[in-house]
């Protein structure tokens, strides 16, 4: 997407949770603990992968991607398809991502990344006014400039 930024991958926590279970530190029902909203939301919201779970190796898993921002207001938390991040980046200023890795089978569910999506990511994209420098300033007192200009930027906001 062209708007993602900020990645965070998880997939160092993920092989020293693995490592963990392997040695006999943290118990499979401590790692499998999937909620049944998650599995709900992996089976009608997820996308499926080529990834065989880690631990049952039986199924593959599911991303299931959750929205986060201040713009979303009621639909802060919802997980979203793929296809629908993409317009909702083009729509929004700016809202965060998780990426939750889940296997519908035994229950293995783990955050694999976050990152930021919106129009505030876009090079040379939408304005809001806010970081405008001297040259913005200048333009709007400079003589013969359009006064209505720096009024139309305050009503997008």
């Amino acid at each position: 997407m062209r708007t993602q930024r900020q990645v965070v991958d998880y997939s160092l926590r993920k092989r020293a949770v693995l490592r963990e279970l392997l040695a006999g530190r943290v118990g499979t029902y401590d790692v499998c603990d999937a909620s049944p909203y998650l599995k709900n939301a992996a089976r009608f919201h997820g996308e499926a992968t080529e990834e065989r779970c880690p631990i049952c190796r039986s199924e593959n898993l599911t991303h299931v991607h959750y929205i986060y921002g201040d713009e979303l207001k009621q639909s802060a938390g919802q997980a979203r398809t793929l296809a629908e991040l993409p317009v909702l980046a083009m729509t929004l200023r700016e809202f965060q991502v998780f990426v939750v890795e889940v296997c519908l089978g035994c229950g293995w569910n783990h955050l694999v990344e976050q990152f930021l999506l919106g129009r505030d990511g876009l090079a040379g994209g939408v304005e809001d006014g806010s970081d405008q420098g001297a040259a913005g300033a200048s333009a709007a007192t400079a003589p013969g400039a359009d006064p209505a200009v720096p009024r139309r930027r305050e009503a997008q906001r």
